[in-house]
């Protein structure tokens, strides 16, 4: 079992550090802008929580609509409760056994972890340097994602989730290298 507060602690502060000019910004995430980001992070956080609960039904029935990332009014406060409630519920060893449900998939709860543990670092990643934030991934969090990546993208691209690998050299950081098998390339810039 990982702890997630890190990871999750680490976003928020992200969040917060967003300008309101920066919202339409591209982001490494090829298909969604910053404010759309912005949103499918806030909402996973809702759903994630909801799966680790074993609460399942709409949060947890269907992944989001095409355009289903809508920034709510009071994202600043709200979104950062979402990432908070969400290490939480990942915090009760009963989450990680079992079956649940994620975007309607019904999958083992440690399965379902480590997709929430991936889906916080690496958007976390892609927000930060959108906006030129600072963002550092402990050890742990960054073998535990590589895993989770590694083995979800073996068969290929996986639609919605991957875009096809990025080749990066022998001297690149676990961190570096789960971003490049979720096809992102760890030298992204907005500049």
């Amino acid at each position: 079992m990982i702890d997630m507060t890190t990871a999750c602690t680490r976003t928020s502060a992200l969040l917060g550090a967003i300008r309101d000019d920066q919202l339409d910004a591209a982001t490494p995430c090829e298909h969604l802008s910053l404010r759309e980001l912005v949103a499918h992070v806030g909402s996973l956080g809702v759903a994630f929580a909801a799966a680790a609960r074993k609460d399942l039904g709409e949060l947890t029935d269907a992944p989001p609509a095409d355009g289903g990332y809508v920034l709510d009014d009071d994202w600043r406060e709200r979104y950062p409760r979402n990432l908070a409630g969400l290490a939480v519920a990942w915090g009760d060893q009963a989450a990680w056994q079992g079956m649940t449900r994620i975007a309607g998939l019904d999958m083992p709860g440690d399965v379902v972890a480590m997709i929430a543990l991936g889906e916080v670092t690496i958007h976390g990643w892609d927000i930060a340097v959108a906006t030129g934030q600072d963002y550092e991934v402990r050890d742990a969090d960054a073998e535990a994602v590589l895993g989770y990546v590694t083995t979800f993208a073996a068969d290929g691209p996986v639609d919605g989730l991957f875009g096809p690998p990025v080749e990066v050299g022998p001297a690149a950081s676990p961190f570096e290298r789960a971003l490049a098998v979720s096809g992102r390339d760890p030298r992204w810039s907005a500049h």
